[in-house]
Parts: C-alpha cells; structure tokens; sequence
C-alpha cells in the first residue's frame, strides 16, 4: 500500500490504518513514553518517510499506553550516548563541547529543531493524547496541526519548578493566549482536557474508549480533500502565525532557556534547580553530573 510500510523501529511504530493516512505511535509505554534520543531521531525519520510518501495526505501521532508522554528522559549519559548513533539533521554541532556550548547544541537539535521541523512538514498532522502530556510531551503535540484529546487528558509545563524559563519549544501563548499560558508556566498546573478545549489548544475532546476511531474518522474525512491544497492550507496558516512573531519569541525563549541552565550549574553545580524534586530524581541527576565531572 505504501512504500513505508515494510520500516521497523525500536521505540515507535509505524501504521497505516486507512488509505491515505499513517499513524506513528510511541512504543515505550513501560517509561510513560519518556522521550529518548532514540525515539525522537526515530520519530524524525518517521515523519520524514510519511513526508515524502505521495500516498499520504494525513499523518496521526498516537501513544501507546495510559499516557502519552512523560517528556525527555532524565538520563542524560544514555540520551548522549544514544545521539552518537544517529547523523544530526540540523546544522549545529558541538554537543561534547563543555559547558553551555554543549547543551546549548544538543537542545537546539534535539528539542527546539525537531519539533520546528515537524510542524513545518508538508502534511496535516494530528495529535491523539491520552492520560499526561508533560513538558516535552507538549513538543510533540503542540507541532501537530491538531489536537484530539481524550477526556482523560493532562496537560502541564511543570519546568518552572526546577528552575527552568519553559520548554525549548516555547508554543505557549499561541496555543493557550497570553494569560493562560503565564498561568500554566507560573504554576506548573495541569490544564485537563476540557479547558484546553475552551482555550482552543485542542480540537476535540472524546471519550477515551473512543480516542483512536474519533481521530481515524477526522483524519479520513482529511484525506479526501486534494493533497496540493492541503498542503498549501498548512503553509498559509503556518506563515499567518509566524507573522504574528512567533519564530523571534521562540528564538528569545530558547535563549532564556539556556540562561536558566547556566545559572542552575553555577549556583547548584547542576543544570537545573533541584530543591524541590523528590529524592530519587534529585540522586539520579547528581549521578550523571558526577559522571561529567569524573569524565572531564
């Protein structure tokens, strides 16, 4: 059916569930979907090869598992190691560099550059989410053209709390309007599934028992339009918000975002504050910062 179908991958699938439309679904359930370096190179690919496959009009993100996405995984010795595997494909390097020098390229590729590259692929997307959304979870579905929800679903921004200036995709008051968006990274609150509705976040909010067929019925009736216009729609609408300042606000955020790193490194010897994280976690990045220490 599509010249796709025959690709495995480690921590995501790839499925064709109706003509003309693909759905990539992270597969690591066991983690809440904690995104690796893995997975997000393999989700890349993934979109890269529904990108360039004519038969696909509309692609679906899904998630496997009571949660959609936990966001990046917290192991950053494994998160690295796991880069070397893969060919960058944005333009920056020097992720071994010390220092901000070397975070700084590591987020500008993984974080900020993926997600810049799949809002802007040339295809409808849609985000079907179930259960949590946290943080990076955000930079996969916020890149998506639309957003169906189950009436489960959580959503939260929670890096104020370790002493970061938002996540590196900084989407926020285009999504949710200026003071909702204040409002969820001040606090770290979840925002559920119905106010993200009422904010226009989301699209459609279903029960969960029908989160998969609702947002299959939405992608097919997608499907049937011709692929040039919708092609041409996304781009408008994408170019409309852009004017808006969208990309220069992103470019200032991000940049904050490393200004919050460094300050963390030189005040609490890590790159992010961790007064209030639970032990364990607190212990877990100790550990890989030990390691760096060690290793430099």
């Amino acid at each position: 059916m599509s010249n796709t179908a025959s690709r495995s991958f480690e921590t995501i699938l790839l499925e064709h569930p109706a003509d003309a439309v693909a759905r990539i679904v992270l597969n690591r359930p066991e983690a809440r979907n904690a995104q690796s370096s893995t997975m997000l190179y393999e989700l890349n690919d993934a979109f890269d090869l529904c990108a360039r496959d004519d038969a696909i009009k509309v692609i679906i993100l899904a998630a496997r598992g009571p949660h959609f996405s936990a966001g990046h995984d917290l192991d950053m010795d494994a998160f690295m190691a796991g880069m070397e595997q893969w060919d960058p494909v944005g333009t920056w390097c020097g992720f071994g560099c010390g220092g901000a020098e070397g975070r700084m390229g590591i987020e500008k590729e993984m974080f900020l550059g993926l997600s810049e590259r799949w809002r802007n692929i040339p295809k409808v997307t849609i985000a079907q989410v179930q259960g949590k959304a946290i943080s990076g979870g955000l930079m996969l579905i916020w890149p998506c053209d639309l957003i169906v929800a189950s009436d489960d679903a959580m959503f939260a921004d929670n890096t104020a709390a370790i002493g970061i200036a938002g996540a590196e995709f900084f989407q926020h008051p285009w999504e949710l309007g200026i003071r909702k968006a204040k409002e969820m990274l001040f606090t770290s609150d979840y925002i559920d599934a119905s106010e993200a509705h009422r904010l226009g976040m989301v699209n459609h909010v279903v029960p969960l028992e029908e989160l998969e067929a609702s947002t299959l019925d939405l992608a097919r009736k997608i499907s049937l339009k011709p692929s040039f216009a919708l092609k041409l729609l996304k781009e408008a609408v994408n170019a409309a918000q852009d004017a808006q300042g969208r990309v220069s606000a992103m470019n200032t955020s991000f940049a904050l975002h490393q200004l919050s790193h460094s300050h963390n490194e030189q005040v609490f010897g890590l790159p992010i504050d961790p007064t209030g994280l639970p032990p364990a976690v607190r212990e877990k990045f100790k550990r890989n910062d030990d390691r760096k220490q060690d290793a430099s």
